[in-house]
């Protein structure tokens, strides 16, 4: 029914078995051992990008928040009104809200089609999906440390002593539950950074809560009851995701910064390209001077008639007409 998932993770363990049984041994539980690690890593690394994607779009939400909870205030009582308005402004921020959930729904399937492709390893199989008799054979008999690969504290097999296994999943328990612990905590450690928390603060605590403790203590009490490869894949795969955080987070902060940083200095360069240079003069708007013609086109205003002007032009007329009558007398 879910061959689709069986298969792959199959043949990406059985690849590097091949690997690893080439370096050190075909029979060796080391070699086994490294094929489930490296099942991990392979998968983390094929969704490294959609988890660099994810966390860029989880920082893009945390910037219109504010938005969000506007229109959670305004549309509180029209959901349909309330959806869509919230998806025009994802659309318009290119955000995908579900582009997160991405790398944690693809680890779910990989996790039940491995624990399913392990528990195919018993006595009597010929063959596992793509693993051949002498490879099924190989893997039953492969031991970590005296310890089946397959078996469980709560169920042994192979007449396996219960003891032997406890010596090998205990610890592997222990470290994966911190790794859990440790992975929740830095998780929300950043989700504290984020301005929009307070929004929905039961809500967050909650979630919080189970991310810190009930998921760490799940892998702890339900250690017993998952076989050894289970173990060694819970374990790599959040010491994986404990570095990956750290990497991505970072990488992503330096960004940020160096935009920061370069739009600052573009704008104390507009600001220094603005400002005058040391001992020039603000530039001062030029007008008409005082006895110039103004601009082409006008002509000068004419003097106002009646005036001064006009008594001094009548004066030399009054002169020349005494000087007349004095020649005639």
């Amino acid at each position: 029914m879910l061959n689709f998932i069986y298969y792959p993770v199959s043949a990406i363990m059985w690849f590097w078995h091949k690997v690893f049984g080439f370096i050190i041994s075909p029979d060796s539980g080391i070699a086994w051992a490294l094929s489930v690690v490296f099942l991990v890593f392979t998968l983390r690394i094929i969704l490294l990008k959609p988890a660099i994607s994810s966390v860029r779009s989880m920082r893009k939400m945390q910037e219109f928040a504010p938005q969000m909870q506007k229109l959670r205030e305004k549309y509180g009582n029209d959901r349909q009104k309330l959806a869509m308005e919230m998806q025009k402004i994802q659309s318009e921020q290119g955000v995908n809200p579900l582009g997160g959930c991405l790398p944690m729904l693809v680890q779910i399937p990989v996790f039940i089609g491995l624990f399913h492709v392990l528990r195919q390893f018993t006595p009597g199989k010929t063959e596992v999906y793509v693993f051949g008799q002498a490879e099924v054979e190989s893997f039953i008999n492969a031991r970590l440390f005296g310890a089946p690969l397959s078996g469980s504290i709560a169920d042994p097999m192979f007449g396996v002593d219960p003891w032997t296994i406890g010596f090998v999943a205990v610890p592997l328990t222990i470290i994966a539950s911190i790794a859990t612990h440790l992975t929740a905590r830095h998780s929300v450690q950043r989700q504290a950074m984020n301005p929009s928390v307070g929004a929905n603060q039961q809500q967050a605590q909650i979630m919080q809560k189970l991310m810190l403790w009930v998921f760490p203590l799940f892998v702890l009490f339900g250690g017993p009851f998952f076989p050894i490869a289970i173990l060694l894949y819970w374990l790599s795969n959040n010491t994986w995701t404990l570095g990956q955080q750290y990497f991505i987070y970072h990488r992503i902060d330096r960004e940020e910064a160096a935009k920061k940083a370069a739009a600052a200095a573009k704008a104390e360069q507009s600001r220094k390209d603005l400002s005058p240079k040391p001992g020039q003069r603000p530039a001062k708007k030029k007008g008409p001077q005082p006895g110039q013609h103004g601009p082409a086109g006008t002509t000068p205003p004419s003097a106002p008639s009646g005036g001064a002007g006009d008594a001094a032009r009548s004066r030399p007329a009054t002169g020349g007409a005494k000087k007349k009558n004095k020649k005639r007398r």
